[in-house]
């Protein structure tokens, strides 16, 4: 055990963990379940960890192999146990409720993502509440009533809150900067020309659009010489793309639906999706492929961009609600790639192309959290109280960890009927 300096210097003189006998020494007077943690976390493989704790002393575990290297500063000891017992919801309340902090953290978060095994020792969650959570879970399953609840959950906090940190192509998707794109409006407009281009949408093609959001792509494709039918389920979103399409003259080219993708019945030369899949929820997946198997014309292709969850770690993802399905996105569930293709396949699709982007995704939602605090100003009076703040910076630093770590990827997928 020894005295070693991390890159912050509220952690110089931190004492390096290496072992029971360390945690012993070092760990006079606090509780025994947080002692059994502080041995667990020396074994970690990849990167390291400095841990403010509540009393003062700083200790520094891990360094056994090359990874993040991560700071907490913990104000009390719910962090680590609410961990254990509630998974990522523990990790995301206890920031909320101010328990804990760090100089950076979504290194702290990826850090636990890339040490996959010692985080699920670490936050697994009690069997009961993984019930528990679960049960909540399929209560808010996507039928038509609750994917209109759901989806209100999320976009109809109100158009002027995303206004104020949105880009001003006012798109809530992943942006594309492989292309060159250096601010974030331009790769966003990028995104829309490699789908356009992926998909094969050509001028005076039918395009129907699954989950328009506030109209971007829609508008995007117009121009574009597409005619595009958009549907939206969120009342916010659907107001301000059709104002937003009549402003920009696409009036009688554009047409944009409050309207369940499940009540389609036309038939259409070409289907684009942008990150709408996540929403449908498991129980629906085959429904969503069969939909867009029957309003695809013979031949047409459909082009989706989808956030997906590494096949190695989808089946305990699924079992096991997480922090985004409990707060952010109710009744949300990303597939896996393996889903993607036998999905479509299921319903007569072939799965004809992909492009993935995961680090673009992690750019994005940097971008997206530093217009979010330098908008907090303008934001808060619209309603939101600081409780509120903490979630969502939780949530795109959480976002940001997984896509960095590439434990979830963002991809553009096509395929043909």
């Amino acid at each position: 055990m020894g005295h070693e300096q991390t890159a912050d210097g509220s952690f110089d003189g931190a004492l390096r963990l290496t072992g029971p006998a360390d945690v012993a020494a070092a760990a006079r007077g606090v509780p025994a379940r947080i002692k059994a943690i502080l041995k667990t976390l020396t074994s970690l493989p990849c990167g390291s960890l400095a841990i403010r704790m509540p009393d003062g002393r700083a200790v520094r575990v891990g360094g056994n192999g090359p990874g993040p290297d991560a700071q907490v500063i913990l104000h009390n000891w719910n962090l680590p146990m609410r961990a254990i017992t509630g998974g990522t919801i523990g990790v995301a309340e206890t920031y909320m409720a101010g328990d804990w902090e760090s100089p950076d953290v979504t290194t702290f978060l990826e850090l636990f993502i890339v040490n996959t095994e010692e985080g699920e020792k670490l936050a697994g969650g009690s069997p009961l509440l993984t019930a528990l959570q679960r049960l909540r879970h399929w209560f808010n399953r996507n039928s038509r009533t609750g994917s209109r609840r759901n989806i209100s959950a999320h976009y109809d906090l109100g158009n002027a809150f995303y206004r104020e940190w949105l880009d001003e192509t006012m798109t809530y998707s992943s942006a594309l900067y492989a292309t060159g794109a250096n601010d974030l409006a331009s790769a966003q407009r990028a995104k829309y020309q490699a789908l356009i281009d992926d998909t094969g949408i050509r001028p005076g093609d039918h395009v129907l659009e699954i989950g328009c959001g506030w109209g971007g792509f829609a508008e995007y494709a117009g121009k574009a010489g597409a005619r595009v039918t958009a549907l939206t389920i969120s009342r916010e979103q659907h107001d301000f793309a059709a104002r937003r399409i009549q402003e920009a003259g696409l009036g009688e080219q554009v047409e944009i639906r409050f309207q369940d993708y499940r009540d389609e019945t036309g038939r259409y030369d070409r289907i684009a999706s942008i990150e709408m899949f996540e929403a449908v929820g498991e129980e629906y997946w085959p429904v969503f492929f069969s939909k867009v198997k029957e309003t695809l014309k013979p031949g047409g292709t459909a082009g989706m961009q989808i956030i997906t969850i590494n096949d190695e770690a989808f089946p305990l993802y699924r079992k096991r609600p997480d922090f985004i399905q409990r707060y952010v996105f109710p009744g949300g569930m990303l597939p896996s790639p393996s889903e993607l293709v036998r999905q479509g396949r299921n319903a007569g699709l072939s799965y004809i192309n992909e492009r993935l982007f995961p680090q673009d995704y992690a750019r994005t939602l940097a971008e997206w959290r530093e217009r979010f605090h330098g908008a907090w100003e303008r934001v808060a009076p619209l309603g939101f109280d600081t409780r509120f703040r903490r979630l969502w910076e939780f949530y795109l630093h959480y976002c940001e960890a997984g896509f960095r770590s590439e434990y979830i990827d963002v991809r553009q997928v096509v395929y043909r009927s």
